[in-house]
């Protein structure tokens, strides 16, 4: 799809890939999974989302707030952070999700796109808001930027003891949630959305599927043993 002018997102779901059950297209994390069952899974997607598989970039993800600006893909092994941002057309930057929100960020006019992985501990520490800025410092303005945020688990099924949902809304008071069983859970997706909010973003956009409730979705709270779908967003290198 297009997320803005020029600029193109697409989220892959478990269908369609050559990984055995329970894997099926699984393109990533910390799983038993044959990992050349994920490469071939990776080229496969790249391939149907009319892009060059080897020019994706992957992030070793570690629920952290690091982000930094790329050119290419990473060579032997990608550096431990999650956020990445370039001004590269045709480099796709994809985040690995399971449970976890993927931000993708796009300023059409200063040509900037952006690709966070946040979760719990990545979102109170300000991944997101962390893309923005480092985007901000290199031309792109947030008033001008599109925000996406991918599917996620979401407030109504991220159950957390209460200490944690106390401990976190103490950070970010929009993350507060409690769960249809009314036990104490948490809003990753109004956590982000805030956060942009407030970094200057209006115009900010949603893929609202629960990763916990929907099956076409790897979960890791659903599952425990799961693969991992992925949000990519790329300069369309045609404009």
């Amino acid at each position: 799809m297009e997320l803005a002018p020029g600029i193109r997102c697409a989220v892959s779901d478990r269908h369609g890939g050559v990984s055995p059950a329970p894997y099926g297209r699984n393109l990533g994390g910390a799983t038993a999974d044959d990992y050349q069952n994920v490469l071939r899974n990776r080229a496969l997607t790249a391939r149907q989302f009319g892009l060059a598989p080897d020019k994706v970039v992957w992030m070793r993800q570690v629920h952290s707030a690091t982000v930094q600006q790329v050119s290419a893909p990473w060579g032997s092994e990608a550096p431990a952070l999650d956020g990445v941002w370039t001004t590269e057309p045709g480099l796709a930057l994809a985040a690995l999700g399971a449970d976890c929100a993927a931000v993708l960020l796009a300023d059409p006019v200063a040509r900037i796109v952006g690709a966070a992985h946040s979760g719990r501990v990545g979102t109170l520490t300000g991944v997101a808001p962390n893309l923005v800025a480092a985007m901000a410092e290199a031309g792109a303005e947030p008033a001008r930027m599109t925000a996406l945020i991918g599917p996620a688990a979401c407030g109504r099924c991220y159950e957390v003891p209460a200490a944690m949902r106390e401990e976190s809304a103490a950070v970010l008071p929009e993350v507060w949630s409690t769960t249809r069983q009314h036990t104490p859970a948490l809003d990753l997706r109004a956590g982000i959305t805030a956060q942009l909010t407030r970094a200057g973003l209006t115009d900010i956009r949603h893929d609202a599927r629960c990763t916990i409730e929907d099956p076409a979705l790897f979960s890791h709270r659903r599952e425990q043993t799961t693969g991992r779908f992925a949000a990519y967003i790329w300069l369309d290198p045609r404009d």
